[in-house]
C-alpha cells in the first residue's frame, strides 16, 4: 500500500516508516498538518496514519478537512491521546481506527493490513507506463517491449516513484526518504547504486534510455 504518515516526532516517524517499508509498503512522511492536508488531497494514498498533536493543523482538523474535500482514504489515528472521549472524537471526524501510543508495532501493522483489505481505492488493474515500459502496480510486474523484467523490491519501489512522477524531476533527497527512510541526506551513494542497477535492467537491453539524470538535482523518467 501507499501510506501517508503525518507525524512530527522524528523517532516515531523513523520507527514506523522503517517497519512499514520492511513490510512492503510505500511511505511518505510529513511533519505538520498543513502539509499533510495538501499531500492527502493532491496525491493518491491507500491509507493515512495520523498523529493528533501535530503543528500547523491538529490531527482532528486534518481528518475533518480530508473528509470535507471528498477523500475517502482510510485514516488511522496513532496518538498518545487515549481516553474514551479522545477515541470517540477521532472516529467522529472520520477516522477508521485508533491506536494509542505506546504501541506494539505488530499490532499497528495488523491494523494497517486490515484497513488495506477494506480499502477499495486501489484499482486492481492499475498500471504505470512510459514508452514501452509498463508496471502492474498491484502485482509488481514490470515489462518492457512485452519482456518481463525481474526487479528486487527496492528497485521496484524506486521505479514506481519515478513512474508516478513521469516527466518531472525526482530529487535525490526525496528518493532517500521514500525508499530508504532517511529524513536527512547522509553521505551515501545508495541512490546512485540503485539507479545504476535499475538502468542495467530497464534501459541497457533496449534501444532507448528512459531514466535520465538531472545533474545536481536527481532523476527523471521520460521517453526522449
Amino acid at each position: 500500500m501507499r501510506i501517508l504518515l503525518i507525524e512530527d516526532d522524528g523517532e516515531t516517524a523513523a520507527f514506523v516508516g522503517s517497519g512499514l517499508r520492511q513490510a512492503g509498503h510505500t511511505v511518505d512522511v510529513v511533519e505538520n498538518g498543513k502539509d499533510g492536508v495538501l499531500l492527502g488531497i493532491q496525491d493518491d494514498f491507500d491509507l493515512v496514519i495520523l498523529d493528533r498533536m501535530i503543528p500547523g493543523l491538529d490531527g482532528l482538523s486534518v481528518a475533518r478537512t480530508l473528509r470535507s474535500s471528498g477523500q475517502s482514504v482510510p485514516i488511522l489515528f496513532l496518538t498518545a491521546l487515549g481516553s474514551i472521549n479522545d477515541r470517540v472524537q477521532g472516529l467522529d471526524v472520520g477516522g477508521d481506527d485508533y491506536v494509542v501510543k505506546p504501541f506494539a508495532f505488530s499490532e499497528l501493522l495488523a491494523r494497517v493490513n486490515a484497513l488495506g483489505r477494506r480499502s477499495p481505492l486501489r484499482d486492481e488493474h492499475e498500471k504505470l507506463c512510459v514508452g514501452d515500459l509498463e508496471m502492474d502496480v498491484v502485482h509488481r510486474i514490470v515489462t518492457r517491449n512485452h519482456q518481463q523484467i525481474n526487479l528486487l523490491p527496492r528497485e521496484c519501489l524506486l521505479l514506481e516513484i519515478l513512474l508516478r512522477n513521469k516527466g518531472r524531476v525526482v530529487l535525490r533527497t526525496m528518493l532517500l526518504e521514500r525508499v530508504w527512510g532517511f529524513r536527512f541526506e547522509p553521505k551515501t551513494s545508495v541512490v546512485e547504486t540503485y539507479i545504476s542497477r535499475l538502468r542495467t535492467k530497464v534501459d541497457k537491453p533496449f534501444k532507448t534510455a528512459l531514466i535520465h539524470t538531472v545533474r545536481g538535482c536527481g532523476y527523471s523518467i521520460y521517453e526522449a
